[in-house]
């Protein structure tokens, strides 16, 4: 199989005031990135990373096969550290996440084992160490 190609749209830390007054990118967060995102289909790439709130957006302008990448996921308990558009692994995937991308959530956590098998199971809907897994 050949690797994925995938672009990214906006970081999930850039909110439409910096996004605006920062980049000068004039248009909403939204259309901005269903812009970029159908920019990269017609392009050939496989998909994009986006926050988890705006994948079901792209899926919808750009297909349900096209791949969202969504970071900012916290957990509804943690800290929104610098991110601004986030939501839960659950709500990721309700909302049509393909993958996720968790960092200190992970990382920073008292048990990072734990934490990820949190992750999983709140992203996948199942225990970590089943034979679904």
């Amino acid at each position: 199989t050949r690797p994925l190609l995938i672009a990214v749209t906006q970081l999930t830390s850039t909110s439409e005031e910096r996004m605006q007054n920062e980049l000068l990118i004039s248009r909403g967060i939204n259309e901005t990135i269903v812009k970029y995102a159908s920019n990269a289909k017609e392009a050939g790439l496989d998909g994009v990373v986006c926050s988890p709130l705006e994948a079901g957006m792209v899926k919808e302008h750009c297909g349900q096969e096209f791949i969202t990448v969504t970071p900012g996921i916290r957990f509804a308990d943690a800290a929104k550290d610098d991110q601004v558009r986030i939501t839960t692994p659950e709500r990721a995937r309700e909302i049509g996440s393909d993958y996720i991308v968790v960092g200190r959530p992970v990382t920073a956590a008292p048990d990072p084992v734990a934490a990820y098998q949190r992750c999983v199971k709140e992203f996948l809907g199942i225990e970590y160490g089943t034979n679904n897994s």
